[in-house]
């Protein structure tokens, strides 16, 4: 249930349906609003009454929320939300670029990739520290090397940088070095990371499990809010299907159905969804018309020599010609 104050609540009338909903066993939780406060009711064990809370003071309204996901909903908050990361704002109309290299490999590579995606117009610098890799021989990653040279990025380019969050026990690490925390797609279901990411006081960017519904992948959004963190971002990367001329398939109606059940920006990354160069830039352009929010984009400067998704990394020059495209796909929707 959502119940909805009125503008002119004062806070001890808020604070008194608080009380109430408590006293039913439930959880209140706050929701600002433009212009009102809501408030959600979590972990009701059945149906509400209305009457309970229409009485009380400060009270506009009481809305039964019918869908599993409670906060993640637009049931709960009508009005799409923004995250601000550093200078960067993810859902505020403009589509944020991130870019950067499946895996930090050295400082020099780093640099030099973030040097790129920089003059090229990237928003924000990507790259894994930790790396879950199906073979246990690939390439696992640098650790906590790795998130310094992504610091060291940060700081050098103005990037906030996003990076992958593999288990419990490097959280802590990966929440002090990050801007956003990734949970990729083979943890999206891991429902102990989830709950920690709901006590993160960073964003945090959910990747869809290859296997994932829609619906499993919102209440895996619900596990993190639920949790006390709001800050969450969506991103589609392709599902598992009988194909063999891609990686995955990249799922776009996902993001017009994620964009009208829930609050919450939606992501692409068309690097992880194709798994080959030729493929990246058409799903990346498909996936601005679609109207996402942004989208991640891996690049390295010697794909031949990376030591993690080479294959589906832009060279340098490939990736400033998508960011024009990008933009301009973006004017394009903006006409009137």
């Amino acid at each position: 249930m959502l119940i909805v104050m009125r503008q002119d609540a004062s806070p001890e009338q808020i604070e008194e349906v608080v009380r109430v909903v408590e006293s039913k066993g439930c959880q209140a939780r706050s929701i600002p609003g433009g212009d009102r406060v809501s408030i959600a009711v979590l972990y009701n064990k059945g149906a509400l009454e209305e009457a309970w809370f229409m009485d009380l003071p400060g009270v506009k309204q009481a809305i039964a929320v019918t869908r599993p996901y409670k906060l993640v909903s637009r049931e709960t908050k009508p009005e799409g939300t923004q995250i601000r990361v550093g200078n960067v704002t993810i859902g505020n109309g403009r589509l944020v670029i991130m870019a950067g290299p499946c895996a930090v490999e050295s400082e020099t590579q780093a640099m030099t990739i973030a040097e790129n995606v920089k003059k090229s117009g990237g928003d924000m610098f990507r790259g894994g520290a930790f790396k879950p890799r199906t073979s246990p021989y690939s390439f696992q990653g640098l650790g906590e090397a790795g998130l310094k040279i992504l610091a060291k990025v940060r700081e050098s380019f103005d990037l906030p940088v996003v990076t992958e969050v593999m288990d419990l026990s490097c959280f802590d690490m990966v929440e002090a070095y990050a801007d956003i925390i990734q949970i990729g797609t083979r943890n999206m279901q891991n429902f102990s990371l989830l709950r920690r990411a709901g006590e993160a006081k960073k964003p945090i960017l959910l990747k869809r499990g290859m296997s994932a519904t829609i619906d499993e992948w919102l209440m895996a959004a619900e596990y993190i809010m639920a949790g006390g963190n709001p800050e969450v971002i969506l991103c589609e990367r392709g599902v598992r299907t009988f194909v063999r001329h891609s990686r995955n398939t990249l799922d776009l109606s996902a993001v017009p159905v994620v964009q009208r059940e829930s609050h919450l920006p939606i992501m692409v990354d068309p690097s992880h969804a194709a798994g080959f160069r030729d493929q990246v830039m058409p799903l990346a352009r498909a996936s601005a018309a679609a109207n996402a929010h942004g989208i991640m984009i891996e690049v390295h400067n010697e794909p031949e020599k990376a030591q993690s998704d080479g294959a589906q990394s832009l060279y340098p020059n490939q990736f400033e010609t998508l960011c024009r495209q990008i933009r301009a796909i973006e004017g394009i929707l903006k006409e009137k």
